[in-house]
């Protein structure tokens, strides 16, 4: 019997687990220093803002781990002797392992501001820095969020539930316009200013500015302002968790490098999650994704490997979802933020309401590449059928009430989408 130790008890790390132990009696043992048990951390913001309570984030109850015999162990990984096969902890305890899985995650983006390290300036990835800013809000009144991106967009959310004034610095011309065509990009930046949070569109942060006592004071940008405030949060992105594993044989780059079977160039060791960057990324998609169902697949992939059948990770189609405030989004197959290419975007939105989509597709074939929706919530199962039997664009927007959770909505506005296409094509 083998002893499998998994460091990280994330989504990833925790679904390698049950998938071992559904198929195997090695002994698993899960290794965090972060929390006792797992949690939903996409749920963190609703701790925060009162909704729910710490023991809802826990999909499972206590007892689920000692019935199905997964070892915890909270601890912090400090060094591994790869050689050994050791694992050395920040409380001098060391365990013995014969194959690892490094599931570690991610950590927010620093990126050497000046005042970065200061008193009240943080990032929001972990149970402890949901801790820590409770801490710092205790006695907030006004915030700047750095970053345009999804842990940014939560935040703002979380402190204006605090009644907590917001100014939220986003270099680009629209909210995400990295991610999202500019028309979605500028209906998100209207939306979010519409909660009453200050909203500066190309805008960097420059330094971030000390009290007497340490804790930060105010912000400079770049242009020169100077914004008052008690809380920095630095939501400029994350990147992988590794940097206890610098300066050893492993194999890094941004991530850890693992090929196709999530193997990396250490025998026996495999990595998996937000930790992770592909050798040779799948498709159109990034070696580094810091996404929730993709570590959930590699964990599934990785057990079945270390179960017997060896599989190569195949992630599907692109999808994801987030919510901007009350906006929901999804998001599959591929609309980029600037059409490259024979890509071309047909753009819906409605007339007064926060309810858009974007189509993309192949302007030769009509091929349907992809899809954004803002306000109307779709059916995954729907649109990766379309995109795996590679459907034109006109019968996807023909069958759009097929996909839609909402079809009396879809019914009552199908006429206007339709014309609307058709007007698109001949104004081209």
């Amino acid at each position: 019997m083998e002893h499998i130790a998994i460091i990280g008890n994330g989504i990833a790390g925790i679904t390698a687990a049950r998938h071992i132990r559904k198929n195997s009696s090695n002994r698993i043992t899960v290794i965090s220093g972060e929390s006792d048990y797992f949690f939903s951390r996409t749920a963190l913001m609703y701790v925060y803002m009162g909704h729910m309570k710490w023991d809802h984030l826990k999909p499972y109850e206590d007892w689920f781990w000692e019935k199905n015999r997964i070892e915890l162990k909270k601890a912090w990984v400090e060094t591994i002797d790869f050689q050994q096969q050791l694992l050395h902890f920040s409380s001098g305890e060391k365990l013995k392992y014969d194959k690892l899985i490094i599931a570690s995650g991610s950590v927010y983006n620093k990126f050497g501001w000046e005042g970065e390290d200061l008193k009240g300036v943080q990032g929001l990835v972990s149970k402890q820095d949901l801790i820590e800013l409770e801490e710092n809000t205790a006695q907030t009144r006004k915030a700047v969020i750095v970053g345009g991106g999804l842990i940014g967009v939560e935040m703002a959310e979380m402190l204006r539930t605090r009644k907590i004034e917001v100014t939220f610095l986003v270099r680009e011309a629209a909210f995400w316009n990295n991610i999202l065509p500019f028309p979605e990009a500028n209906m998100i930046s209207e939306h979010i200013s519409s909660h009453g949070v200050d909203l500066r569109h190309n805008t960097e942060l420059d330094v971030i500015i000390p009290d007497e006592t340490g804790r930060v004071r105010a912000v400079r940008t770049k242009n020169g302002e100077e914004i008052e405030c008690q809380l920095v949060g630095l939501c400029a992105g994350v990147r992988p968790n590794i940097d206890f594993l610098r300066n050893t044989e492993l194999e890094l780059d941004r991530g850890i490098l693992v090929n196709e079977y999530l193997e990396t160039n250490i025998l026996n060791v495999y990595a998996i999650g937000d930790c992770i960057q592909h050798r040779q990324p799948v498709g159109r998609r990034k070696s580094i994704e810091a996404v929730w169902y993709t570590g959930r697949i590699m964990g599934e992939t990785l057990a079945k490997t270390l179960t017997g059948t060896k599989t190569a990770y195949a992630p599907g189609n692109w999808f994801n979802s987030a919510k901007f405030f009350d906006i929901e989004y999804q998001t599959y197959g591929w609309v980029m933020a600037k059409p490259d290419g024979n890509e071309r975007q047909f753009h819906w939105r409605h007339p007064s309401q926060p309810i858009a989509i974007t189509i993309a597709y192949d302007n030769s074939s009509e091929k349907f590449l992809g899809i954004n929706t803002f306000g109307i919530r779709m059916r995954h199962e729907v649109f990766d059928r379309w995109l795996d039997e590679n459907r034109k664009v006109a019968y996807v927007l023909a069958n759009l009430d097929e996909a839609n959770f909402d079809p009396e909505f879809y019914r009552r506005y199908e006429n206007e989408i339709l014309n609307h296409f058709k007007s698109t094509l001949q104004e081209a």
